[in-house]
């Protein structure tokens, strides 16, 4: 390996890394974003620096540094989850990056036979959580409605995810047998280097090409100004609006091209609609919404009293409870069992003053 072009490539990286990291954080962002977003940059920057063994001696062996890189597959999977699953940060999201430092510095400090074990433990998970993430993306794809997130998507899923699970997946080999020649891919050098430096690149222009549309607040663009498209807009709307209202959206497993088929138009000009008029970023939260709707009405209503939970999610087209739950609690801040027996106590207790 080169003294000059390692440390050369792995500056590169840690650069683009750092680029992408504070540009984001210096935006005006959502907050869970930006906070995810830096410290995947932090801890990937700190990852390609601790995995070359000459740049590690040359820093003095910086215990913080393995404090960062440690948690690298965690918080990557947080990102990715913050990004297009526009989940929250919480303990639970955060706890895979804590248990991977915890496991991380019990690895140094343990007998070999037991730092072998956790070794191996490590890798796998990391790169479990690395096909989780890219499972995410690639779920979440067809029905995202952003199209610069759409195309960011694609190049993580592409590079990113793919390559952090093999990283995982090679570091779990070298637990297995260390006598074996270390893979040319490996982070630990050059040309793994230069492709966390491409990624990092990559990502930054992404990033700095739609910040807003990819983490900002929903809000709907006003109609367009060409005559044409506006009444095409609207007749789309309005083709739209009447599917909704006829009970489209009970179909379980409704994506958003067997919706443009169904009225009749192109799958690129209903996305659009639907992001930019009606300022969803999500068409499975666009669905949703409908959906929660009437469950919120049926989980108040005593006559719906002995119908179970799971079977209203079913007549409303989810195709399991876990789902319902989930997007319920976001669109109302409760799960279905609290906002059902709410809703009934103060039925009685109306009843009862009456």
């Amino acid at each position: 390996m080169s003294p000059v072009l390692d440390p050369l490539v792995r500056g590169v990286a840690v650069g683009a890394l750092a680029l992408t990291g504070l540009s984001v954080w210096r935006s005006d962002l959502r907050r869970d974003a930006r906070i995810a977003t830096l410290l995947a940059c932090l801890s990937a920057g700190a990852w390609v620096l601790t995995e070359s063994q000459a740049t590690w001696m040359a820093l003095g062996q910086f215990p913080p540094l393995l404090a960062l890189a440690f948690p690298v597959a965690g918080l990557f999977w947080l990102f990715v989850a913050t990004v297009f699953e526009d989940r929250g940060l919480t303990a639970a999201r955060l706890a895979p990056s804590a248990l991977f430092v915890i496991a991380g510095y019990a690895s140094i400090v343990v007998p070999p036979k037991v730092a072998h074990a956790i070794g191996v433990g490590f890798n796998l998970a990391a790169a479990g959580l690395s096909v989780h993430a890219a499972v995410m993306i690639l779920q979440g794809w067809r029905g995202d409605l952003v199209e610069s997130r759409r195309t960011l998507r694609a190049a993580i899923l592409g590079f990113a995810a793919v390559f952090a699970a093999v990283q995982g997946a090679m570091g779990a080999v070298f637990w297995l047998d260390p006598q074996a020649r270390w893979p040319v891919l490996s982070v630990g050098q050059v040309a793994g280097t230069v492709i966390v430096a491409l990624i990092g690149l990559a990502m930054g222009v992404l990033f700095l090409q739609g910040r807003a549309p990819l983490f900002g607040p929903l809000r709907a663009e006003a109609a367009p100004v060409d005559p044409r498209a506006e009444a095409a807009d609207r007749t789309l709307l309005a083709k739209l609006d009447a599917a909704m209202a006829a009970g489209a959206w009970r179909s379980e497993g409704l994506t958003i091209g067997v919706l443009a088929c169904n009225l009749g138009a192109p799958e690129h000009r209903l996305r659009r609609l639907i992001n930019l008029r009606l300022g969803h970023r999500n068409f499975a939260d666009f669905v949703n919404g409908y959906r929660i709707a009437v469950a919120k009405d049926r989980l108040a209503d005593p006559a719906d009293a002995e119908i179970t939970i799971a079977a209203i999610a079913f007549d409303l087209g989810f195709g399991s409870l876990s789902p319902f739950n989930r997007a319920f609690r976001a669109v109302t801040g409760a799960t279905p069992t609290q906002w059902r027996r709410d809703a009934l106590q103060a039925w009685l207790a109306g009843a009862k003053a009456d």
